[in-house]
C-alpha cells in the first residue's frame, strides 16, 4: 500500500511538473512589436517589427520588409539570426511581451543592447504637445563631418514628408543609407533604419530649409552633418570616380571560389564574353542590393552575360570569411561565382593591392564592365539602391541598355 501511494505521488508530481513546464513555455506574442537599440547617452534607435503567426519576424523600414526565419527559443532565452549578415540577437524573455538582450557582431567585437516590446506600433515616441511646423520634402546638399579633413564626405539627402512622417535616404558617392523612416516633431528630424546588421540613426534640428545634426552608426560611430535644401544639387558621376591607371586597358586576378577552386578572367568560360566584375562584401547592405540586381538581370534578361564577385571580408579567418560568402550565395540564390579576394580586413588600400591597375578602391560595391575583347569599358562606384527611387530606376535602365550594347558587339 505504501509503495502504491509513493508511486502515485511520483506520477502526480511528474505530471504537475510537466504541466508547469508547459505552462511557462515562452513564445513571441503575434502582432506588432517595437525594437529599440540603446546607443548610450540617452539615445535610442527604434525599429518597427511584426511577429507573424508562424513565429517568424518581419522588420519594417519605409517600403522595405525583411523577413527573419532563424529564431530559436530555449527556456527563457531567445536567439534571432537575421538573413545574410553576420550579426545576431541573444536575449532573455522578461515576459511573452518583453525581451531584453544584445545584438552581437562577433568579427567586429561589437555589442549593442536592445529591448523588444510587444503591442507597440510606432517608431519614434510622440508627445502630447508636439507640433509639425517644418516641411522638409526635397533634395538637400549634405556634408558629413564638415570640419574633419579625414572623415569629411559629401551626400545628397532626398526626403518625402507626409504630415509629420518622413521617408527617404542619403545618397553618397559610395552608396546610399538605405530605407530611412521617421518624423519631424517640434522642428526636430529623426530617422532610423535597421537591416538586420546595420543600425543607423539620424537626428537634426530643422530651421529655414537647413538641417544640422548627427548621424549615429550603432554605438560605435557618431558624426555631425549639415544639409541645405537644393533640389538642383547632384553628386559626381559614379562612372568617373574609379578608373584604370595609365597604361592599362584591362584587369586580371585569380582567387578561390567557395569550393576552393582558383578562378581567373583567363578561364575559358570568360573568353570572348561580356563580363561584370563586382567588388563586394557579404557584410555590405549596398552590395547585397547590387547582388540581387545582378542576379535578377541574369534570371530575367540575359544569362549569357558573365558575372564574377570578388569578396572583401572582415571575418578574421579564411574559413569564417568563406562561410559568410556561402551564406550570401545560399540566401540570395546567387548563380555566379563569388571569390574570396581578402579576409581579416576590408581596408580599401589593401584591397587596391589586389587590383593594382585601378587608381583606387573607393567603395564596396564597385562594378567593372568588360567587353568581349577583355577591355574595361566602364567602372561604376557605389550602388544606387531601391531607396533612391527614380534614381535607381534610371540606373537600372542605363545598365540594361549598356549591357545590351556590349553583348551586341561582334569580335573582329
Amino acid at each position: 500500500m505504501k509503495k502504491l501511494l509513493f508511486l502515485s505521488l511520483v506520477i502526480l508530481f511528474s505530471s504537475c511538473k510537466e504541466e508547469s513546464s508547459q505552462a511557462v513555455a515562452l513564445s513571441l506574442a503575434p502582432g506588432n512589436w517595437r525594437l529599440t537599440f540603446d546607443l548610450g547617452n540617452e539615445k535610442a534607435l527604434p525599429v518597427q517589427l511584426k511577429v507573424n503567426k508562424d513565429q517568424t519576424l518581419t522588420m519594417y523600414n519605409a517600403d522595405e520588409e525583411i523577413t527573419v526565419t532563424e529564431i530559436t527559443i530555449e527556456g527563457d532565452s531567445i536567439f534571432i539570426k537575421p538573413p545574410v549578415f553576420e550579426g545576431y540577437f541573444k536575449g532573455k524573455f522578461q515576459s511573452n511581451e518583453l525581451i531584453t538582450g544584445e545584438h552581437v557582431k562577433p568579427s567586429l567585437d561589437r555589442v549593442l543592447p536592445f529591448t523588444m516590446s510587444a503591442g507597440e506600433n510606432y517608431r519614434f515616441a510622440e508627445s502630447k504637445n508636439q507640433t509639425t511646423s517644418s516641411f522638409i520634402s526635397g533634395g538637400y546638399e549634405t556634408v558629413f563631418s564638415p570640419d574633419s579633413e579625414s572623415d569629411r564626405y559629401i551626400a545628397k539627402g532626398v526626403f518625402d514628408q507626409k504630415g509629420d512622417k518622413v521617408t527617404g535616404t542619403f545618397e553618397t558617392t559610395t552608396g546610399d543609407y538605405r530605407f530611412l523612416q521617421g518624423s519631424v516633431i517640434n522642428d526636430t528630424l529623426k530617422l532610423s533604419t535597421f537591416d538586420g546588421a546595420h543600425a543607423f540613426l539620424f537626428e537634426a534640428a530643422v530651421k529655414d530649409s537647413v538641417l544640422e545634426g548627427y548621424f549615429y552608426s550603432g554605438n560605435h560611430w557618431k558624426e555631425p552633418f549639415t544639409a541645405v535644401l537644393n533640389n538642383d544639387y547632384n553628386l559626381p558621376d559614379a562612372t568617373t570616380l574609379t578608373y584604370l591607371k595609365e597604361g592599362y586597358d584591362s584587369i586580371d586576378f585569380s582567387f578561390k571560389d567557395v569550393n576552393g577552386n582558383q578562378v581567373s578572367l583567363q578561364d575559358p568560360e570568360f573568353k570572348d564574353q561580356v563580363v561584370v566584375v563586382q567588388l563586394l562584401g557579404s557584410w555590405c547592405p549596398n552590395c547585397l542590393e547590387e547582388t540581387r540586381f545582378f542576379q535578377d538581370y541574369i534570371n530575367s534578361q540575359n544569362p549569357d552575360v558573365k558575372f564574377i564577385g570578388l569578396a572583401f571580408e572582415y571575418a578574421p579567418t579564411e574559413k569564417a570569411a568563406m562561410q559568410s560568402v556561402k551564406r550570401l550565395i545560399k540566401a540570395e540564390n546567387v548563380t555566379y561565382p563569388i571569390l574570396l579576394a581578402q579576409y581579416g580586413s576590408t581596408d580599401k588600400k589593401t584591397a587596391n593591392e589586389k587590383l593594382p591597375m585601378l587608381n583606387h578602391v573607393l567603395s564596396y560595391p564597385t562594378s567593372i564592365y568588360i567587353d568581349k575583347t577583355g577591355k574595361v569599358r566602364r567602372i561604376h562606384t557605389g550602388y544606387n539602391g531601391l531607396a533612391t527611387g527614380q534614381k535607381h530606376e534610371r540606373f537600372k535602365e542605363e545598365i540594361y541598355e549598356f549591357l545590351e550594347e556590349l553583348q551586341a558587339e561582334t569580335l573582329e
